[in-house]
């Protein structure tokens, strides 16, 4: 199992950043997520937290290997939860990969809260766990190796890409 980290500091308020984490896709940094389908959205009426279950549809290749154990799919999706807390100022998303979970599962947790520091600013914590299924276990270390790399790779362009979507420059039409 391989695990990626990352953090960073958002120079905009909570609200901000969470009203913007429904546009930041499409965006030209992140051309691999094709699509953003919601398939359930409703407020807690006690606690006022927005749940919102979305398909995201991603495309990219894979290591040829890999790819010939998924019938040369290049189309994948995953599931996505998000629950945002405007009372603690708390947007945490889990997702997990629906394709291809037979051979690789993957599990990302991003959350953003308010800076106690400083009320202008947004903090982003990014987690996320790879892991190979028994069945491909003897090449584990390289396909949890290059799923480590493209994270860390798409994880950047995302956040380039957020930030365009911040300051107005990369919304969706």
């Amino acid at each position: 199992m391989k695990l990626f980290e990352a953090t960073h500091t958002f120079f905009y308020d909570w609200s901000q950043v969470s009203a913007a984490n429904w546009r930041k896709y499409p965006n030209a940094n992140c051309p691999h997520v094709v699509a953003i389908d919601v398939l359930d959205r409703h407020v807690d009426p006690e606690t006022g937290v927005l749940r919102t279950e979305r398909l995201i549809t991603c495309h990219q290749t894979i290591p040829g290997m890999l790819n010939r154990m998924c019938g040369g799919c290049t189309i994948s999706y995953a599931r996505e939860v998000s629950e945002i807390d405007p009372q603690n100022k708390v947007l945490k998303m889990t997702s997990c990969n629906l394709s291809m979970n037979h051979l690789i599962n993957v599990t990302e947790t991003v959350t953003y809260t308010e800076d106690p520091t400083n009320l202008s600013r947004t903090l982003f914590k990014q987690e996320a766990r790879i892991k190979c299924g028994e069945s491909i276990s003897r090449f584990a270390g390289y396909i949890e190796n290059f799923f480590i790399q493209r994270f860390r790779d798409n994880a950047a362009q995302g956040r380039k890409g957020f930030e365009n979507v911040l300051m107005g420059q990369g919304e969706a039409a």
